[in-house]
């Protein structure tokens, strides 16, 4: 497991290749990414996490102000994974009449 300093030593790294040293405001949108793609991998599936960050960071990138836009996308897609195959760990859908007691 890497430590925060390395965390923050790569993704510095990162932020100066890409051309976005100094734009990103704090690491707050950072670690709610970082806690997305946990529960994605968790909740979905490993394979998606990754994708589903890239997914996000389009979709705020096109958005008037892209760290608003973030942050209700991260939110969005975490009750989405939160909510992902819920049937299924029930065992039978929580709204199907046929499971109701007569």
């Amino acid at each position: 497991m890497a430590t925060h300093e390395q965390i923050e030593v790569w993704l510095s790294a990162v932020e100066r290749e890409l051309g976005l040293h100094g734009t990103v405001e704090s690491n707050q949108g950072l670690d709610a990414v970082a806690q997305l793609t946990d529960l994605v991998a968790d909740r979905v599936g490993h394979e998606m996490a990754g994708r589903t960050a890239f997914l996000i960071g389009a979709a705020a990138g096109r958005a008037q102000e892209p760290p608003v836009a973030a942050q209700d996308f991260t939110e969005k897609i975490g009750a989405l994974a939160r909510s992902w195959n819920a049937d299924a760990e029930r065992a039978e859908p929580p709204n199907d009449p046929a499971n109701r007691a007569g």
